[in-house]
């Protein structure tokens, strides 16, 4: 989940040794003592036949009052919230810490590009042995599904929560005042941005630190920067479509065409709150974001989808989105998938977490929920999330996160932030972190394949 401002890189993930991901899972079902640790063994998640309490430990502002709704309903299955720091700011590491320790919470909040460090490090329960889990898989939307399960037939190593599809946030104003078409491609997107910088302004802002979006632009584009085949581990940062993403950026820095605040800052809030930079492709929640952050602007901004490399496509690149993981060692496994569920596709608990925190559902169903087909004022009362439900359709499943992302993320960063100023270039920072996320892989004797 990224719907709020989030800053820094995640703590240092304690790495393991191990022959391969398959063989994570082989090596988890024969351990007598750790429930649904394979999919299809259903023995593995029945019924306690007794009242349970579950710990869950979730940085959702308002959660609290969202498993409240649960416990009352629920009686023989209370769960205790435990709160903290979004999990770049210090929950990642807690969970490690108390995983080593052997006394995790039974669940726990993982964004999708933490879950594969959480699974090469054996700290995941497969849900797969749980009927009611396998059963709602259709429920979600696909590429969701497919983050939490790894593309494995029969498994799900956590169940989706939210999601962030992309589209594009504009001043309609400023646009219908100087006369420019809000772009539909990302060839009009370049010649808008010639247009908007001879207006005084700029098209955007250029992120050097939060590499998602980055990530998302390449998403879009039909790319993937890592990929497993069951033995090993394969990097590619610098794929055709990377490169093209990559270069297409370049140039927009080079003509002095996008701004580099550091996002979240209050240069960045000011360089949309003062008009600075006019339009900001981001994820569902960066509507929390821009209310925030240039309230001057109430009623001015307008929402499209993002710009296509091809006039006509409605592919869409994803930013963000968090699951509900079940952690190894949990007595409850049924139990805690059964409430897991509830959180992520009941209209009740949906409905509870986009009040309480603007979570954009993972479920089919979540996204035309009453509470999201409403007009929103800042938007210019544009309904705005029909938008998003259109994008979150065109978001392809088979994008893979890697089990190093912490250190992938800051190597690319470290590259960008050089690239805006002017000393290399975004492909360059791209070619030296997929040598390091490689050679930290092989440091962390994990299988990968050069």
């Amino acid at each position: 989940m990224n719907h709020k401002k989030r800053v820094g890189n995640v703590a240092a993930l304690t790495a393991v040794a191990l022959a391969s991901v398959t063989a994570l899972a082989a090596c988890s079902s024969d351990d007598d003592t750790t429930p649904a640790a394979s999919g299809g063994d259903s023995s593995a998640c029945a019924p306690a036949g007794e009242n349970v309490t579950l710990t869950f430990t979730s940085w959702i502002p308002g959660i609290e009052d969202v498993v409240k709704i649960w416990n009352d309903a629920n009686p023989d299955i209370q769960v205790e919230v435990q709160t903290g720091p979004n999990g770049n700011g210090g929950t990642y590491q807690n969970f490690f810490n108390q995983l080593k320790a052997g006394n995790a919470p039974d669940l726990g909040q993982i964004e999708y590009d933490a879950l594969p460090n959480f699974r090469v490090q054996d700290g995941l329960t497969d849900l797969g042995a749980c009927d009611i889990v396998l059963e709602a898989k259709d429920q979600f939307v696909d590429w969701t599904w497919n983050q939490v399960s790894f593309g494995e037939e029969g498994s799900a190593f956590a169940v989706p929560q939210d999601a962030g599809p992309m589209a594009l946030f504009y001043r309609k104003d400023l646009f219908e005042e100087n006369n420019i078409p809000v772009p539909t491609t990302w060839e009009e997107y370049a010649d808008a941005a010639e247009q908007v910088r001879d207006a005084g302004g700029y098209i955007t802002n250029f992120s050097q630190g939060d590499i998602n979006q980055f990530a998302g632009f390449v998403w879009q584009a039909g790319g993937s920067w890592f990929g497993n085949d069951g033995e090993n581990w394969s990097v590619d940062l610098t794929s055709p479509e990377s490169t093209k993403v990559a270069e297409y950026w370049q140039d927009l820095i080079d003509r002095d065409l996008v701004t580099s605040h550091p996002a979240w800052t209050s240069e960045w809030d000011n360089a949309y709150n003062t008009g600075e930079d006019w339009t900001w492709v981001s994820a569902v929640w960066g509507a929390n974001s821009i209310m925030s952050g240039a309230p001057d602007t109430a009623g001015k901004w307008a929402v499209a989808p993002m710009p296509q490399w091809e006039a006509g496509q409605t592919a869409a690149g994803n930013w963000g989105g968090s699951s509900t993981a079940v952690f190894k060692g949990t007595e409850h496994p049924y139990e805690a998938a059964k409430f897991a569920l509830w959180l992520n596709t009941s209209d009740e608990a949906l409905t509870g977490l986009i009040e309480a925190a603007n979570l954009y559902p993972a479920t089919k169903a979540g996204t035309s929920l009453p509470i999201l087909a409403e007009g929103v004022e800042f938007y210019g009362d544009q309904p705005i999330y029909d938008v998003f439900a259109e994008a979150s359709t065109g978001v392809a499943a088979d994008f893979t996160w890697g089990p190093t992302m912490t250190q992938t993320y800051a190597d690319v960063s470290d590259g960008f932030k050089g690239a805006v100023t002017g000393s290399g270039s975004l492909l360059e920072a791209l070619e030296t972190a997929e040598d390091s996320t490689i050679s930290t892989l092989k440091s962390q004797s994990i299988p990968v394949t050069e």
